[in-house]
C-alpha cells in the first residue's frame, strides 16, 4: 500500500506488498521490498535500499547508499523470518548498514528514536541502540550489542559482540571495546579503558550538582577503592538510597555479562 501523499521516483522499486505512509518521500533508485514498512515523512534520498520485515517510523532522514534489513553476517543464519525495527526522527547517514536479527538472538535488531548514525556505521545482528545516540563515521557493532540512550561511539570503534555500552557513555574514535563500558564513563584505546566521566555531556543533558557529586561518589567506589564489583556493591546501594541516579550503575552492574572496563 503507498499512500497517495507519498511520492516515489519513477526509478525507484517498491516492491508489492510494501506499506509506505504520507508524506514519504523515496528518491531515485531506491528499491523497498515486500515486507518493508516506512512511516509518514520519512525520507529516502536516494539509492537507498530496504529489505526484509524491517518496520522504519515517522521522520526519519536516510542517506545515498544506506542498506537497512538485509542479511545477517551470523554463519548460522539460514533466512528465518527476522527483522530490524527502527523509530523516529533518526538521521541514518550514507552506507549505514543495519543488518536483521538472528533467531538465537532475540529475532530483532532495533534502533531507536533521535539518532544521529554517520558515514559507513554498521549496526549487526540483534544489537539494540536505544535513543539520541551517536555513532561517529564507520563505527562498528558486533552482535547482540546493547547502546543506552545518550551514548556517543567516536570514529572507527569495534564494539566486541555481547558488550554493554551504557547510557550517556563517550566512547573516543579508534577504540576497541571489549568489555561492559558502565553508565556516564568516557572510555578509549584498544583494549578501551575508562578515563573518568562524561561530565559535561552530562550537565548538558541537565544533571544538577548532586547528580554529579553522587556520579562521581559512585565513580570512585568502582574504580578508585580497590575493591572487586562484589565488595563494592553495597556501598553503591546504601549511596543510592540517598541519590536515585547511583541505580543506574547498579542496574548496569546486573545486566553484564562480559565485564566492565578497566
Amino acid at each position: 500500500m503507498i499512500d497517495q501523499s507519498a511520492f516515489i521516483h519513477p526509478s525507484a522499486i517498491v516492491e508489492d506488498g510494501a506499506i509506505i505512509h504520507a508524506d514519504v518521500h523515496v528518491g531515485p533508485f531506491c528499491v523497498i521490498g515486500p515486507q518493508v514498512e516506512i512511516g509518514a515523512r520519512t525520507v529516502l534520498e536516494s539509492h537507498v535500499v530496504v529489505t526484509g520485515i524491517t518496520r522504519i517510523g515517522e521522520d526519519n532522514q536516510i542517506y545515498p547508499f544506506a542498506s537497512l534489513g538485509d542479511v545477517n553476517q551470523d554463519l548460522k543464519y539460514a533466512g528465518e523470518p527476522t527483522r530490524v525495527e527502527i523509530g523516529h526522527r533518526n538521521r541514518i547517514r550514507e552506507s549505514v548498514t543495519i543488518h536483521r536479527g538472528t533467531i538465537q538472538g532475540g529475532e530483532v535488531t532495533r534502533v531507536g528514536s533521535d539518532n544521529l548514525l554517520m558515514v559507513n556505521a554498521h549496526v549487526a545482528h540483534d544489537c539494540t541502540v536505544g535513543s539520541h545516540c551517536i555513532m561517529a563515521n564507520n563505527a562498528t557493532l558486533g552482535g547482540h550489542v546493547a547502546v543506552d540512550d545518550y551514548a556517543i561511539i567516536g570514529g572507527m570503534t569495534a564494539v566486541h559482540q555481547f558488550c554493554v555500552i551504557g547510557a550517556y557513555v563517550m566512547v573516543g574514535g579508534c577504540s576497541g571495546v571489549a568489555q561492559d563500558v558502565p553508565p556516564f564513563v568516557i572510555a578509549q584505546g584498544n583494549h578501551a579503558t575508562p578515563f573518568g566521566l562524561n561530565i559535561e555531556g552530562l550537565k548538558r543533558r541537565g544533571f544538577d550538582h548532586a547528580a554529579l557529586h553522587a556520579i562521581r561518589a559512585a565513580y570512585k567506589i568502582i574504580y578508585r577503592s580497590g575493591k572487586t564489583l562484589d565488595e563494592a556493591k553495597p556501598e553503591l546501594q546504601a549511596l543510592a538510597q540517598e541519590h536515585q541516579v547511583v541505580n543506574t550503575f547498579l542496574d548496569f552492574l546486573l545486566r553484564s555479562q562480559r565485564g566492565i572496563i578497566r
